[in-house]
């Protein structure tokens, strides 16, 4: 068995370091005994938008945090009260952390557990969030496995589909909840906002849905030409042009029936207003865009950022047009997403083609776990690539 532990570590604003820390026990972080969970020796680790939150500094961490919350990983350590799981297996860990026990875990709201978090009903790997080791590293530890963990049926079938399948533990459950949220179904023309990875996969899970338009806006060509070459259309927001005008061009009309929000409170304006960070510009764009009777999901995380120009940003205050959109009796939903609740049913559609075009659409490339800092930094500075990081070389080129 290994005794030590090679991890992605915060040391500060832009900069992250792959630092040797201890081998992770069974254990909570309290210190008290956790025989219901298993420890993971990570296949796939990947590295998400939300960790450039922390990268940045909007949002706080504290300096010697793991990081990483996008795990794929093998059974090594099994706690004695694991019924489900046997050492060898591989598994999907979802990024909400989640004891499967409390009134919002059994009503499937696994996002806003109870218990995982002593100071909110909110907990997550690699965030200050309960205090939980992130999983950018060799091994990491995982509690309430026989609840939380997902299980591959066939492990050499999983490892040929990785790319896909890492994407389990948050982008692709969370685009799809976003979908979800905003009544996307069969024929729905959709508006997503930011081509960001998981703008992306909202596009994917779009075309899984059967959307019949399915419209992205961003500023990044190479991020719209990775949709663009797989069936959905595309809006330049540095377009001087309104964006319900360029809706109109393509659709015939200036509104779709839904609306998705990817990018949050870092978004920028359109046109003239492309260089200027405005936190309320996605989220008023997709209520202007979402139809009368149509809905709209909040996907972005908006929130307190200490680095925001105002004071409204930094207490995470945002002037909204709501009353603008109070008339066409929008329907809107925000938040994380439960990740438990979609994710079987999207492996399974990975595991039978049923989205081919996914790594391409992402731009999955895979890295060691030496090349994450570095990944962190090209990352930040507006790659198109989504980065995978394979910490013990068991993925194929």
């Amino acid at each position: 068995m290994a005794t030590g532990n090679r991890a992605v570590v915060f040391h500060g604003i832009e900069d992250m370091r792959v630092d040797t820390v201890d081998y992770p026990k069974l254990e909570m972080p309290n210190g008290q005994k956790a025989p219901h969970g298993v420890i993971l020796k990570l296949v796939a680790t990947n590295i998400c938008g939300s960790d450039l939150h922390i990268y940045r500094g909007s949002f706080a961490a504290p300096e010697g945090m793991l990081l990483g919350h996008e795990m794929t990983g093998q059974v090594v350590e099994v706690g004695p009260d694991v019924e489900f799981l046997s050492e060898g297996d591989l598994v999907s860990v979802p990024f909400n952390v989640a004891c499967g026990r409390c009134r919002n875990c059994r009503a499937r709201h696994t996002e806003v557990c109870e218990t995982t978090n002593p100071d909110a009903s909110c907990a997550a790997y690699g965030f200050n969030l309960g205090n939980w080791d992130g999983g950018q590293a060799e091994y990491m530890f995982v509690p309430y496995a026989d609840f939380q963990l997902l299980r591959f049926p066939d492990k050499d079938q999983a490892m040929e589909k990785i790319r896909d399948l890492a994407l389990l533990s948050d982008i692709l459950p969370t685009a799809f909840h976003g979908l979800m949220e905003a009544g996307a179904k069969p024929g729905s023309t959709v508006y997503i906002a930011g081509a960001g990875p998981v703008g992306r996969c909202g596009a994917a899970a779009a075309r899984l849905l059967g959307a019949s338009c399915i419209i992205v806006g961003d500023y990044d060509q190479k991020r719209l030409d990775l949709v663009k070459r797989n069936g959905c259309e595309t809006i330049d927001l540095s377009q001087d042009v309104p964006l319900t005008d360029q809706i109109e061009a393509i659709l015939g009309e200036p509104m779709v029936d839904s609306a998705v929000d990817y990018v949050g409170s870092e978004a920028h304006g359109i046109g003239s207003d492309a260089d200027k960070l405005m936190p309320q510009a996605a989220i008023n764009q997709v209520m202007d865009a979402t139809r009368a009777g149509g809905a709209t999901g909040v996907i972005g995380v908006y929130g307190p950022d200490p680095l925001a120009p105002t004071q409204e940003g930094q207490e995470g205050t945002f002037p909204l047009d709501f009353g603008k959109v109070w008339i066409k009796s929008p329907r809107i939903s925000a938040g994380q997403a439960p990740i438990m609740h979609y994710n079987r049913e999207l492996m399974m559609a990975i595991l039978w083609d049923r989205m081919p075009y996914l790594s391409d659409m992402l731009n999955t490339q895979v890295i060691s776990l030496d090349e994450a800092p570095d990944a962190y930094a090209k990352f930040n500075e507006g790659s198109d690539e989504k980065y995978i990081i394979d910490p013990h070389g068991m993925i194929k080129n």
